[in-house]
């Protein structure tokens, strides 16, 4: 029987970098031990108090008096998972940092420092707050009085006078700003990968960034346990568990903070976050999760509690509501350009996923019935959300009360149908050999109807255009193709108010754009959706090779750069996607247009790497909504 280590042999790092995120792991794993461990806290004093320690020999006469030991240096405090920014306001920002003094359980005091230059000559807000070992040492200030559209630098100090790293913050723009640029992450598994996207962000010229979600992954170490198969490095899930506990998540919170990258990244912008299912557990819903057993792991209520308490601690995220902290969908107005409201699609008000009930057909008909009218008209599903009744008019209120041009949505999962015919759907799962042939047949239709117009279709394949013949089907109904009927209804409330919407969105691992068309095919607005951090996509499913026919690019050498964008493809909405690479999304809002860039990194399973711009797609602004995407 084979046996897989503890902790695998010191092996020579290609990278400094990765050298010294080894270090701060073993650091770190000290740190968070030793702050909620008993037996580990009695070890270590034991050890510091005993110093030489004595070897049992018989005693000596008693030394002559000695002056009293002068009072020791106060030890500093260890900063050792950076700082970070988050939630800014026009005139606020949320600063973070976690601070300890090794082997004590003790309060540190801290002094905060804002200023406006590098050097700290010009402290304009200062203050103290305390890192305490109830909130796992972390320590959060809500920062006011600031300038809008202003760029800050800021730090923390203990009274040894040891000092964190120097942050960057800024402000929202006030309602004059030109445009805006920021970065948007999802999916980041550390055992899967190195984070070279967030160090790539770290050096752009993005201001602030998004993160849609799976921030951390609930898995542990087991190598039949995702994520686990093809670890780099040294990046072993710590604790080699699922995390449950509270020392677990903090363990794990604090394991993905010691990455230098994320570090980096942090430390250079403030960040705006939400989470996704796996800083609870995998495809979470409000009664339960698919990767929580009730009879291993205890109170799914508990569990949740635990988790989102754990991370209100470790991010820099303004708490709308203390009393309820699963309660985090809030909006941020960047100017007059856009409002951005992030929503909470996972764990506020989720029902359970069509796909989670173990039926053969994978929820299939659990879907089908619910999107089948009754004789008054009214879906089966009509019901069923992702979000509470009190979210949704929190939602469509705050986008008709805005009068910005834009209003983009933080959103969990993907939005836009992502319906594949069944003719191809079917033999994907069923039998993978034919699904060529299937994808060709299918294409090929849409390649003639396009070319010369419905009449040149032979029977066949206007059958294979039918919907009636050849239904739709959503691959996953974990997002939100498996709650039509709210998505209907958020996208037909923004139709009526006439906004400008785009949808930003994560979870998937894969790159998309999309159109974002209500039932009836109206399109109301445009979903981006960006690639992973780290986490696999389609590419680990072996159909790596789909892109160019799901988005119908396949179909250039027929009908030339027309066929890009065209819904040409095997999926209506979908203008473009890219399903083997990792990376992140760069947005660019101006009043006149949307600008996103999908940057990919080369690799995350080296220690280095180089980005590139994959694709950039551009969505003017119209008198109605917005014109065709300019896909280059």
């Amino acid at each position: 029987m084979t046996t897989r280590p503890l902790s695998p042999a010191p092996q020579p790092d290609a990278d400094p970098r990765e050298a010294a995120n080894r270090r701060r792991r073993d650091f770190l794993d000290f740190l968070v031990k030793s702050s909620t461990s008993a037996v580990a806290l009695a070890a270590i004093g034991s050890l510091a108090a005993c110093g030489g320690g004595s070897d049992g020999a018989a005693a000596s006469p008693a030394p002559a008096p000695s002056p009293a030991p002068a009072t020791p240096a106060p030890t500093p405090a260890a900063f050792a998972f950076g700082v970070a920014s988050g939630d800014p306001l026009t005139d606020r920002v949320i600063l973070w940092t976690h601070a300890k003094v090794p082997a004590s359980t003790a309060d540190v005091v801290l002094t905060w420092e804002v200023a406006s230059d590098a050097a700290f000559a010009n402290i304009v807000r200062s203050g103290d707050v305390t890192a305490t070992e109830s909130a796992s040492f972390t320590a959060k200030v809500d920062v006011s009085g600031l300038t809008a559209g202003a760029t800050y630098f800021y730090r923390f100090r203990d009274g040894t006078g040891a000092s964190s790293t120097v942050g960057t913050t800024r402000t929202l723009p006030a309602a004059g700003v030109a445009s805006v640029k920021f970065a948007v992450f999802s999916c980041a598994l550390y055992s899967e990968g190195y984070f070279h996207a967030y160090d790539a962000a770290a050096k752009s010229d993005a201001l602030y960034a998004l993160h849609l979600g799976d921030y951390i992954y609930e898995y542990g170490s087991d190598p039949k346990k995702y994520g686990n198969t093809s670890i780099p490095g040294n990046r072993i899930a710590s604790p080699a568990n699922d995390i449950v506990t509270m020392n677990d998540y903090r363990t794990r919170h604090a394991l993905y903070k010691s990455d230098l990258n994320l570090q980096a990244a942090h430390a250079r912008m403030p960040w705006i976050t939400v989470w996704d299912d796996h800083e609870f557990a995998n495809n979470s819903y409000v009664t339960g999760a698919e990767n929580h057993d009730p009879a291993t792991q205890g109170d799914w209520v508990t569990r949740k509690n635990i988790a989102a308490k754990v991370y209100h601690e470790w991010m820099p995220i303004r708490t709308p509501d203390p009393a309820n902290l699963l309660k985090i969908y809030r909006r941020f107005d960047f100017g007059s350009l856009f409002t951005l409201h992030m929503v909470d699609t996972r764990i506020e008000g989720r029902d359970r996923q069509y796909d989670n009930f173990g039926d053969a057909d994978g929820g299939v008909a659990r879907y089908l019935a619910g999107l089948t009218p009754n004789a008054g008209g009214i879906r089966a599903d009509a019901s069923r959300q992702m979000m509470s009744a009190e979210q949704q008019n929190w939602l469509t209120s705050g986008m008709k009360a805005s009068t910005a041009a834009w209003q983009l949505l933080g959103n969990q999962t993907i939005m836009a149908r992502m319906w594949i015919p069944g003719s191809v759907l079917s033999t994907i799962g069923s039998n993978p050999a034919s699904a060529p042939a299937a994808i060709t047949a299918y294409l090929g239709a849409k390649a003639t109807r396009a070319a010369a117009g419905a009449g040149a279709l032979t029977p066949t394949q206007a059958a294979l255009l039918d919907p009636a013949t050849n239904p739709r089907l959503p691959y996953n109904l974990d997002s939100w193709d498996g709650y039509p009927a709210q998505r209907e209804a958020v996208l037909q409330t923004a139709k009526t108010q006439g906004k400008r919407l785009v949808t930003l969105s994560g979870d998937s691992h894969n790159g998309w754009f999309t159109n974002l068309s209500t039932l009836d095919g109206d399109k109301v607005g445009v979903e981006f959706a960006g690639s992973s951090v780290t986490s696999t996509g389609f590419e680990s499913a072996g159909l790596g090779t789909l892109a160019s026919s799901i988005d119908g690019s396949a179909l250039v050498p027929q009908l030339g750069n027309a066929a890009i964008g065209a819904g040409l493809g095997l999926i209506d909405d979908v203008n473009y996607c890219d399903t083997t690479r990792r990376g992140y999304l760069q947005m660019t809002v101006s009043a006149a247009q949307v600008k996103g860039e999908y940057v990919f990194v080369s690799s995350v399973k080296e220690p280095t790497y180089t980005a590139t711009v994959g694709r950039t797609i551009t969505v003017a602004a119209t008198a109605g909504g917005t014109a065709a995407p300019v896909i280059g």
